[in-house]
């Protein structure tokens, strides 16, 4: 199963390993999955999945997942996972970190960099996994939380998970509708949890415009920054990308489009300045986040009707 697209609820109990491990792999992204040559060896997992989130709850005797650069070639980049310790014991590591997980331990990961799971003995896990920007938070600060354990990082990790391990059990009984209600409540709600980790305020409290005019107006203090992109004023906002683009969409723009429109506004004017006119067309263009003179002459001649020469040279006229 892949999270791109829904399926039906799934259950799986086997006393096989090679089952166990082949229907681990292809409930998730592309991954290794071990368990030892054990005779007397008991698995199962149950998965369901709705609007894009997918839950699986996975007990085994034991095992070891591990995800390589070889296995993030094949695909499944761009996904979190939240895994839910129920009972036994684990370790995950991550970019250089790595974490003891116990019962009730929530620890936060991602699927494009490398990871490794592992369980010495009998285990009860519950994974929570979906797409990065879903998220209203920048991933740039979302990603240093991997392999934390976040239980000790503030009190409302706790509620999070007891929410967790009860709304679950559920979905598979839910109408699509209800289910998907369900989901988007539980990403908004760890949304909470992570700004809180992360001592950020959440940004769905503040209006669509207020956010909108906070942003715009970074972008004008900031027009001249060959730095200045979606990610980094995303990050600067504490907004994901999704979200910065969200709120130009319903502006009626696009924010590739409102830096662009600021950026030739600022270049005309230094074109009509007499005290620049020392200084050449592609020097302006260039202090002004256009590095490329052919590309800078046509977007001012679609904004504009002639070009930024014959612009100069009307503003040379007595």
């Amino acid at each position: 199963m892949q999270i791109e697209r829904d399926t039906p609820t799934t259950m799986l109990r086997t006393c096989d390993p090679v089952t166990f491990q082949d229907a681990v792999r292809s409930s998730f992204v592309p991954l290794q999955f071990e368990v030892p040559d054990d005779t007397r060896f008991t698995g199962s997992i149950a998965t369901a999945c709705a609007d894009g989130v997918m839950f699986a709850e996975i007990t085994a005797s034991s095992g070891h997942v591990e995800r390589t650069l070889e296995a993030i070639a094949r695909g499944g980049s761009g996904y979190y996972k939240l895994s839910l310790l129920l009972s036994g014991s684990g370790l995950l590591v991550q970019s250089g970190r790595s974490a003891v997980m116990g019962p009730g331990e929530l620890l936060f990961y991602e699927t494009s960099s490398p990871y490794s799971l592992g369980f010495d003995g009998q285990f009860r896990n519950l994974v929570m996994m979906f797409p990065k920007d879903r998220l209203e938070l920048p991933s740039a600060l979302v990603d240093t939380l991997t392999a934390v354990p976040l239980v000790e990082q503030h009190p409302l990790v706790g509620v999070v998970s007891s929410f967790l391990a009860q709304s679950s059990p559920h979905l598979a009984n839910l109408s699509d509708r209800a289910a998907a209600r369900l989901v988007n409540a539980t990403v908004d709600l760890v949304t909470v949890m992570l700004a809180a980790v992360l001592d950020l305020e959440t940004e769905p409290r503040r209006s669509h415009t207020t956010l909108l005019q906070r942003i715009q107006e970074h972008i004008v203090e900031n027009l001249g920054s060959r730095d200045l992109t979606p990610s980094s004023i995303a990050t600067a906002h504490y907004v994901s990308v999704r979200r910065l683009h969200s709120l130009f969409e319903k502006d009626g723009s696009t924010v590739g489009t409102w830096i662009r429109t600021r950026r030739l506004e600022r270049c005309r004017e230094d074109l009509l300045n007499p005290g620049f006119s020392h200084r050449g067309i592609a020097e302006i263009a260039a202090s002004w986040g256009f590095p490329d003179a052919a590309h800078f002459s046509r977007a001012f001649r679609v904004l504009y009707g002639l070009s930024p020469s014959e612009l100069r040279r009307l503003g040379e006229l007595p």
